[in-house]
C-alpha cells in the first residue's frame, strides 16, 4: 500500500505542476498532453507485450519489484533538473518501464497469499493506496509548488521515495510463493487470450482507466485553467476528489468480502460493485455544465466515491479469474490494454481543450467510456471464478478430437439419410 501510494504520487505529479512546467517550457496544450501521456506509452507497452508479467512469474518476486520502484524513483528525481521538453519526456518514458511491473507484482502476491474473501480488502487497500498517491501528491504538491517551485517537489520526492527499499528489502514476501517460476509453469499468454473474461477484463479496464487517467492528468488543471481556481484551492478540491476514490474503495472491499463470507457468490458480489460504481461515476458529466461552484465540487465528490464502488473489487476479479499461476501474465496483459487508455485519455483531452477551449466535451468521452466498462464487466463476463487453462499442445488435442466427433456426427446423419430414402 505504501509502494503503490509513493507510486501514485509519482504518476500524478506531472499534472500538479502542469500550469507552471508548460509556462516555463512555452510549451502549448497540446505538448503538455503529450508529457502527460508519455508515461503511459512504455507503461502499457512493457505489459502488453509480457515482459512485466514475464519477469515477475520468471524471477523473485520482490527483487523484481526493487529494481522497478529504484527506476522509476531515479527519474522522478532527475525530472527535477530537466530544462527541455524532449528530456522530460524521456524521463517519463523511463517512469513508465519502472512502474510497469507494479501491478503484476501485486496480483501475483495476493493471488497466492490470500482468500477469495479476503481479497476484496486487500485489493481495496492497494487502490486506496493508489489514489491516496494522487491526494496527497495533489494537496501538497500544490501547496510546496506555489511556495518553492515545480523542481524542488520532483527532487524531494524521487530521493525521498528511495527510503521505502530498505523497510521493502527486510520485509518482502519469501518463500516460494514469491520465488520465480520454471519457463514451463503456468499458463501461457495464447491460453489466457483464449477466454473472452480475459478480453472483458482487458477492455473493461481500458474504459475505467480512460476516466481514470482523465481525473488524474487533467482535474488539476481544468480546476485552474477553466474553474479559476488558485494552485491552493486547486490542491485542496483535487486532493478532496482523490481522498474520496481511497476512502469509497477501502470501505467497499470491506463490505463486498463480508457479503461473500456471509454466502454472496464472487459473481454477483463483484459485479454489483463493478457495474453500478462505474454506471454512477458518469455523475461527474453535470460538473463541465454546471455554473456553481459548490454544487460542481459536490458533483465531483459524488462521482468520485462512485468510481471507489468499482475500483475496490477490479483486480479481485483478476486474481479469481486468473488463479496464482495465471495471476501475473494476465494482470500484465490487462494492465497493457488498460492503461493504452493512460495514453489516450491525457493526449486526447488535451486535443479537444485546445481546439474547443473549453472541457465540455473531455467530460462527455469520459462518461461515455466509464458506462462501456460497466456493461464489460456486468455483460462480458458471465461468472467470476478461475476459468480452465489449457496448453497448447492440449488444446490442439481436443480440437482434434471436437473436430473427428463433428465428422462422425455428420457421417452418421448422411448414413441414417440414406437408409431413410
Amino acid at each position: 500500500m505504501i509502494s503503490v501510494f509513493l507510486n501514485y504520487v509519482d504518476r500524478a505529479n506531472l499534472s500538479v505542476g502542469a500550469t507552471d512546467i508548460r509556462r516555463e517550457l512555452f510549451l502549448n496544450d497540446y505538448q503538455l498532453g503529450k508529457l502527460l501521456s508519455a508515461f503511459f506509452w512504455t507503461y502499457a507497452l512493457c505489459q502488453l507485450l509480457g515482459a512485466a508479467g514475464w519477469l515477475v512469474d520468471r524471477f523473485h518476486v520482490g527483487l523484481v519489484y526493487a529494481t522497478g520502484f529504484f527506476l522509476w524513483s531515479g527519474a522522478t528525481a532527475i525530472t527535477g533538473v530537466a530544462h527541455g521538453f524532449a528530456t522530460i519526456l524521456v524521463l517519463r518514458l523511463i517512469l513508465g518501464i519502472g512502474e510497469s511491473v507494479s501491478y503484476p507484482v501485486y496480483s501475483r502476491i495476493l493471488a497466492s497469499n490470500y482468500p477469495e474473501h479476503h481479497r476484496g480488502f486487500a485489493n481495496a487497500l492497494i487502490d486506496a493506496g493508489s489514489k491516496l498517491g494522487p491526494a496527497f501528491g495533489t494537496l501538497l504538491g500544490g501547496l510546496m509548488m506555489a511556495q518553492i517551485g515545480w523542481r524542488a517537489f520532483f527532487l524531494a520526492l524521487g530521493f525521498g521515495s528511495f527510503l521505502w527499499l530498505a523497510p521493502w528489502l527486510a520485509w518482502m514476501p519469501r518463500g516460494a510463493a514469491a520465488a520465480g517460476h520454471t519457463q514451463q509453469g503456468g499458463p501461457g499468454i495464447l491460453a489466457i487470450l483464449r477466454h473472452r473474461p480475459a478480453w472483458c477484463s482487458f477492455f473493461g479496464l481500458f474504459c475505467s482507466n480512460y476516466f481514470w487517467y482523465f481525473l488524474i492528468t487533467w482535474l488539476p488543471p481544468y480546476l485552474e485553467m477553466e474553474r479559476g481556481f488558485p494552485k491552493t484551492k486547486m490542491a485542496l478540491f483535487g486532493s478532496l476528489a482523490f481522498l474520496a476514490i481511497s476512502v469509497s474503495s477501502a470501505v467497499s472491499g470491506w463490505v463486498s468480502d463480508q457479503w461473500i463470507a456471509g454466502g454472496g457468490t464472487p459473481t454477483r458480489v463483484r459485479k454489483t460493485f463493478a457495474g453500478l460504481g462505474l454506471t454512477l461515476s458518469t455523475i461527474i458529466l453535470p460538473v463541465a455544465v454546471v455554473r456553481d461552484e459548490n454544487l460542481a465540487m459536490a458533483l465531483l465528490m459524488l462521482a468520485c466515491l462512485s468510481f471507489g464502488l468499482y475500483t475496490s473489487n477490479l483486480f479481485a476479479i483478476t486474481q479469481t479469474l486468473a488463479g496464482p499461476s495465471a495471476a501475473g501474465k494476465w494482470t500484465s496483459l490487462q494492465n497493457g490494454v488498460g492503461n493504452l487508455a493512460g495514453v489516450a485519455a491525457p493526449w486526447l483531452t488535451g486535443f479537444m481543450v485546445q481546439e474547443t477551449r473549453h472541457f465540455y466535451w473531455a467530460f462527455v468521452v469520459a462518461a461515455a467510456i466509464a458506462l462501456a466498462g460497466a456493461a464489460l464487466f456486468v455483460l462480458g463476463i458471465r461468472e467470476v471464478k478461475q476459468v480452465e487453462f489449457e496448453s497448447p499442445r492440449e488444446h490442439l488435442i481436443h480440437r482434434r478430437d471436437a473436430e473427428r466427433a463433428e465428422k462422425d456426427k455428420r457421417g452418421r446423419i448422411k448414413k441414417s439419410s440414406v437408409r431413410a430414402e
